[in-house]
């Protein structure tokens, strides 16, 4: 073989080489490369994890507080509604007494003969003698015998 093709393999099997070394070290490169990123991606996740960790125990506590604030919302509810019928029930118990009352005090007036409210008040001429405004001696004798003589309504 002439020395000529000997070198010409030669440096062809160089450039192989060299090609192939360039590759391997392009290829360590972009896996270096690689690995770098997916570890940086990995400490993202991790960081971003956290914070939905965190957010998850904001959530959760805010619901808990949710839940207590809708039972003590209804607890007060039902007091409420306990105290409205306590209050109806007093006041109804009011009504009645007062109405109770006002009939007591409609039989008082209707059995004293000097109230200004009864229906059938006592006329001038029943008054007794002394309660006659400006009448005097015989006239006062003459009303008492004029009242004895009437009925007197009860």
């Amino acid at each position: 073989m002439e020395t000529n093709t000997v070198v010409w393999i030669i440096v062809a099997v160089v450039a192989v080489l060299i090609v192939a070394v360039v590759m391997v070290a392009a290829r360590k490169a972009r896996d270096r490369r690689r690995h770098v990123q997916a570890e940086r991606i990995r400490e993202e996740v991790n960081q971003e994890s956290e914070r939905a960790d965190r957010r998850e125990a904001i959530a959760l506590e805010a619901e808990a507080k949710a839940r207590a604030a809708h039972a003590e919302a209804e607890a007060k509810a039902a007091e409420a509604a306990r105290l409205q019928n306590t209050a109806a029930s007093h006041r109804e118990a009011v009504n009645v007494t007062r109405e109770d009352l006002e009939a007591r005090r409609e039989h008082a007036d209707s059995l004293d003969p000097r109230s200004p409210d009864r229906t059938d008040a006592v006329t001038a001429d029943e008054m007794h003698p002394d309660m006659h405004p400006g009448v005097a001696g015989e006239e006062r004798s003459r009303a008492a015998a004029t009242a004895q003589d009437r009925p007197r309504h009860r």
